[in-house]
């Protein structure tokens, strides 16, 4: 399938940057939990679990910004109806969920940016643990993306998925060791919090910057989730019925 990269990238501009320019605020918010969560976590460990939360705050604030962005897609299909216009173009679905993903990815940019600067002052980054968290964050953005879609797909009315998206954010970025050290929870728990690709995002994350033991595994963890996610959100999204 020919990818239309003309609309991809004029939608990510329009939905990202523009959104960025429009509502400044909107960024504020998105980082409040990830930022609040790093002052408890300094409050709460002395300051020991600060680099953890540092190295967590990327991989939660991709996630948070591409759930929560659910509300964002049941409200393009249900009130707005632009997929029914879409439907009509030669725009597919596949654009138009890359589309989209790229836009969640352009809105974290500026959280991005100042977790960069935090990791440079905490002495993170190394070139593999960079090339690390570049790839891990945007397989993480395709699968939570893809979670999104899932559920703003499954929703009747717009009103409804605010507050699932808030409480699925909440379950799948928090309980999962993003901001503390994965070594704290045993192996079996582990792998059951890795339905969520958060968890495998973050272990890697921990592990290729130096924080914990590499656990390869999480690799192939990850790609299931992607798999899983994408195919799912593929096959559940509402082109044509709208």
């Amino acid at each position: 399938m020919k990818l239309n990269i003309k609309y991809i990238s004029t939608f990510a501009w329009y939905y990202g940057f523009r959104s960025i320019a429009r509502g400044p605020s909107y960024i504020i918010a998105s980082l409040s939990s990830p930022l609040t969560l790093l002052f408890l976590v300094y409050i709460l460990s002395h300051g020991q679990l600060l680099a953890y939360a540092v190295a967590g705050g990327f991989v939660s604030l991709v996630a948070t910004v591409a759930l929560q962005s659910s509300g964002d897609a049941a409200f393009l299909r249900l009130q707005l109806r632009i997929q029914d216009l879409f439907v009509a173009s030669p725009i597919s679905s596949t654009d138009y969920m890359i589309g989209m993903t790229l836009s969640y990815v352009v809105f974290s940019g500026p959280g991005i940016i100042l977790y960069v600067i935090l990791g440079l002052v905490f002495h993170l980054f190394s070139f593999i643990g960079t090339l690390v968290l570049v790839a891990v964050l945007l397989i993480l953005v395709v699968a939570t993306s893809s979670i999104s879609f899932i559920i703003s797909g499954a929703i009747g009315h717009v009103r409804n998925v605010w507050g699932i998206a808030a409480i699925l954010s909440v379950i799948m970025t928090i309980l999962p060791p993003t901001f503390y050290p994965y070594t704290y929870i045993p192996s079996f728990y582990l792998y059951i919090l890795s339905v969520s690709p958060v968890t495998p995002a973050a272990v890697l994350v921990q592990g290729y910057f130096g924080l914990s033991p590499v656990m390869p595994v999480m690799w192939l963890i990850l790609f299931i989730d992607l798999a899983v996610f994408y195919i799912a959100a593929r096959k559940l999204t509402r082109w044509r019925e709208g």
